[in-house]
């Protein structure tokens, strides 16, 4: 049985259900499992697989303490109707490179991929561990994750749910697709910081003791879907199994060939799952670290230094506009040769200075990321460029990654076949789109450029994009961060 124990070591291993219902482990660290299987079926036979059943053979792998019937059951729940194309996470080929295309579902972004599927994994694993109390989701977004984690638990029995987010930190359409949310179990507040304040909050109150007695003794407790959550990086290496299926279904790639990944990466648990998927047996070259403006991550794997002493930027690409990436902790984790004494002091540093440096042992372990980042003015390029080759639209967050595929190309003359994660939908960013393409496109309303964008994509409006239009707006809480505490009793009446 696969057991998860935290990067900083002081707490004991649990089972899987038992993670996914913590969220964090109790020292503050990140669940990282004790070991990490390979895939029971060959390249070959994950060809001729649906997105299901690669979501049961991955799953199954992670998720020992689930029984078949259980995992089937969150999957079937997951990935039904929801989505919009049966192949649930299509690839599209353009201009040489093969776009992993995670937004067909109800939030048209990536994280509906395993926010999809973390609410039934979350409520079938407090039945599994006698768990009575309701469990509060509590999360910071910088964007997606935030409308993906309220459209999952809304309305889950034995669920509640609290959003914060940075009120002028995400796009009008990621804004609104948050405030419009129904469900009689779900909140949205906004707060007067960044991102990064909003994690940092939400970290605080996971550790504080007197606030976990005080949900207890109203029969609360609290649980994460932010990818801290290993219910929530799990089903994320179910994609890039998937889609190395594809390639190799469709003729594109040689059983065993190795391929590269790009990731635009702000928290950095999506390029995680795919260094998990590489490590379950799927044959990975390089993985593409993308940043845009706020390159923390760049100048980390440039140096080895992580400093998140530095100017925050606002661009258009909010979701990867952060500052502390915390799933790079588990990265450390294994690159320390699983050392939770080292990964805690680093951590430690982190929170102290805001900074850290890992030894030059631990870079070696580095060896199979390459990392690049793209300014605005060359994300705008790359959604041009594109469209302007191909027809092919792409949003802010892809084209950084685009955009640092073709310098790493250009660079490295490395022409192995690359998946680009192709994060959210253009509509979701629809202005940042347009102007790229053409500044006289983007002179609408924002809600009125929807149907602008559909023309020049010639592709039809998402279900998603046609309900906001006339969505009523049913949150409207703003707070300071140091307040959010003092909401969530608010919220909870505690």
């Amino acid at each position: 049985m696969v057991m998860y124990k935290s990067t900083r070591g002081g707490s004991e291993e649990v089972t899987a259900s038992a993670a996914i219902l913590q969220g964090l482990a109790p020292d503050g660290g990140l669940y990282v499992p004790t070991s990490v299987p390979k895939l029971p079926v060959s390249m070959r036979e994950l060809s001729r697989m649906s997105y299901r059943d690669t979501a049961y053979a991955v799953l199954s792998l992670f998720l020992t303490d689930y029984t078949e019937d259980e995992l089937r059951a969150c999957i079937d729940a997951a990935y039904d109707d929801k989505f919009d194309t049966e192949e649930i996470a299509p690839l599209v080929q353009a201009d040489g490179a093969y776009y992993l295309e995670l937004f067909h579902g109800a939030t048209i972004a990536f994280k509906d991929m395993a926010l999809s599927i973390l609410p039934h994994l979350m409520t079938t694993a407090a039945k599994k561990n006698g768990i009575t109390d309701k469990i509060v989701i509590l999360t910071a977004t910088s964007g997606d994750t935030g409308k993906a984690a309220l459209a999952g638990f809304a309305d889950v029995p034995g669920t509640e749910i609290i959003v914060f987010y940075p009120k002028n930190g995400v796009s009008a359409v990621q804004e609104r697709q948050m405030v419009t949310q129904k469900g009689g179990n779900v909140h949205v507040v906004g707060i007067t910081g960044n991102f990064d304040d909003a994690q940092t909050g939400v970290k605080k109150m996971f550790g504080d003791d007197a606030m976990k007695s005080a949900l207890a003794a109203k029969g609360y407790r609290f649980s994460s879907a932010n990818s801290i959550n290993i219910g929530r990086l799990v089903p994320q290496i179910v994609y890039y199994t998937y889609a190395y299926g594809k390639l190799l279904a469709e003729g594109h790639i040689q059983d065993g060939e190795k391929i590269n990944i790009t990731v635009p990466t702000g928290n950095f648990g999506n390029i995680l799952a795919a260094y998990y998927a590489g490590k379950i047996g799927v044959p990975i070259a390089k993985l593409i670290c993308a940043s845009n403006t706020n390159k923390v991550l760049f100048d980390f794997f440039e140096t080895g230094e992580y400093d998140r002493n530095r100017e925050f930027v606002l661009t258009s690409s909010p979701s990867m506009d952060i500052l502390v990436s915390s799933n790079l902790e588990r990265l450390i984790y294994h690159i320390a040769g699983n050392d939770s004494k080292k990964t805690a002091a680093l951590m430690a540093g982190l929170t102290s200075k805001g900074r850290y440096e890992i030894t030059d042992e631990m870079k070696e372990g580095l060896a199979g990321f390459s990392a690049g980042y793209a300014t605005e003015e060359e994300t705008a390029e790359a959604i041009r460029t594109l469209y302007e080759r191909t027809g092919y639209v792409i949003d802010t967050h892809t084209a950084v990654a685009s955009y640092v595929y073709r310098r790493y190309v250009n660079h490295t003359h490395d022409f192995t076949r690359t998946v680009i994660a192709s994060t959210a939908s253009p509509f979701k960013f629809a202005r940042s789109v347009l102007a790229a393409i053409d500044p006289e496109l983007a002179k609408a309303d924002d809600f009125a450029l929807f149907d602008t964008l559909a023309k020049v994509a010639n592709v039809k409006l998402p279900p998603a994009v046609t309900e906001l239009l006339s969505a009523e707006i049913r949150h409207d809480t703003v707070c300071e961060t140091a307040a959010m505490p003092a909401v969530v009793k608010q919220i909870l009446g505690l």
